[in-house]
Order: structure tokens, then sequence, then C-alpha cells
């Protein structure tokens, strides 16, 4: 068991949590909770650390999914645990996993039914623009897992992908969504549109609802920054400005409900 926090690899685990440079350098990124840690795909994971408190009331279940790991596990200290957690209540789980890289083709793949299927639809995309706050983007990402999202294109300016507040809020979706950041969105849209994927910019300008669209074929919703919403230059790149019809004083909607309703009006039209 380790015990002391000047260990090196537990230094190494604080540092890959406080750093992006350095997950993005050695192409890791950390993920803690005993309900994260099973939907890791077991060929990823580098290095799993269990607190001695976690072993001392672990059920027979998450027993026997820690000892099947390939890799198995180490025991540590509660009070090292702390030093490496990024949480203020650890749940006394935690793994060191090797990053996911897709390519474009990845992310135009039909999506997967929940038995493993495909679904052999069109392709269903999501252009983020500066999206910033990391609960945002992870609720993206969950919400596009469930809604049949194929791809997700960030612009390098969004919150990054493997800081351990998005890795939580995706509740495993990161594992199982595609994705990719894009140096340059206006080329990625140019690219959409050579293989027949119809772009829409969510914007306020928008002279038809969201529901008065198709979306059976290939489709890709550009989705802007929280604050500032989508840049002219990357929403007049867009075919179409698509309105999100609202009540009351609201003058604008959540950039992770807005994708949310998007994808999901997508799917309830390909079920039709």
């Amino acid at each position: 068991m380790i015990t002391s926090a000047s260990n090196d690899k537990i230094k190494k685990i604080a540092a890959y949590n406080a750093k992006n440079r350095l997950r993005k350098e050695d192409k890791v990124f950390i993920v803690e909770g005993i309900r994260m840690q099973v939907e890791i795909p077991s060929d990823l994971i580098l290095e799993t650390y269990v607190s001695e408190s976690f072993l001392s009331k672990a059920s027979e279940k998450d027993m026997e999914y820690l000892n099947s790991l390939p890799l198995g596990y180490e025991e540590v200290s509660d009070q090292v645990f702390k030093k490496m957690s990024d949480t203020k209540a650890p749940q006394g789980v935690l793994s060191l996993v090797r990053q996911l890289e897709y390519t474009d083709e990845d992310l135009f793949a039909p999506a997967k039914n929940r038995d493993g299927s495909s679904t052999d639809l069109e392709p269903l995309i999501l252009i983020l623009e500066g999206i910033q706050d990391p609960g945002n983007l992870g609720t993206i990402f969950r919400s596009a897992e469930g809604s049949g999202v194929t791809g997700i294109y960030m612009s390098s300016d969004c919150a990054d992908v493997y800081n351990s507040k998005v890795v939580r809020s995706t509740m495993g979706a990161i594992f199982r969504q595609p994705f990719k950041y894009s140096e340059n969105l206006l080329d990625t849209i140019s690219m959409l549109k050579e293989k027949g994927i119809v772009s829409y910019a969510a914007h306020l300008k928008g002279k038809k609802n969201y529901d008065e669209l198709d979306f059976k074929k290939g489709t890709a919703f550009l989705i802007g920054n929280e604050g500032n919403g989508l840049s002219k230059e990357i929403s007049d790149a867009a075919d179409e400005y698509l309105l999100i019809p609202m009540l009351g004083q609201v003058e604008s909607m959540n950039a992770a409900t807005s994708a949310a309703i998007l994808g999901f009006e997508a799917a309830r039209q390909r079920r039709i």
C-alpha cells in the first residue's frame, strides 16, 4: 500500500489532474469514481488506484470488477488518495487512462443502438464553437450520445474534454461519443458540405423554427459560446439559420440545452 504523498506515482497523478499541458503531452487523463470506472474500456486503462477505505467496504460486485482488471490495481491510504483526487469527497477509485483518438470517418459512422447494433442513419454532427463551461461540454456529450449524434467537432478554444469536471459530466459518454478538436471550423464546415452534410446555425435571426426543417439527411448543428453565441464568421458559413422559439423575456438558450433540443428533434424525425 502506498502511504506517502511524495511517491512519484502519486505526484504524477496529481500533476495530470492539474495540468492540461501534461495530459496532452502524455495523451492520458484521469477518471474517478466506481460508476465512471466501469465505463472505461479495459484496454485504455494504464493504472488504477483504490483507497483503503473503499476496499474495506467494497461490494462483491465492485471487488469482482477490480480483480478483473488486466493490469490490476494499487491500494493507497485515504490521505494519499485525497492528494490524488480532484474532488472534495473522493469515492476511492481512480484510474489513469489513455486518451481516445478518432478520425473524421469515425465521426460520420452510423450511431449505435443500445444493443450495440448500427442504426444505419445518416451522419448527425455537432460543431461547437468556444464552449467554455466544463459542465455544459460534458452534458452535450451525454445528450449527443442519447440522441444519436455521430460525431462532435470542437473549436480549439473549447474547454478541455479531458478536464475532470467534463469527464464526470459525460457520465461515460466520453468513451462512446466520437469527437475531434478542429483548428479551423470553417475548413471543417466546408469539408462537411463536400460530403453532402447540411449545416444549421442555431441563431436568433433564424427564419424557420427548428421543428420545421428536415434533419433526416446528413445534418450538422452549429452551437456557440455560452455568452456570445456563434461568431458571425462561423454562423454565416452554415447553409441555413434555424430558430429555437422561446416565450417570455428569455433572449438565449443554454448551449447544452440547445444541443439537446436539436439532437433529439433530429432523433424524433429519424424514428418516423
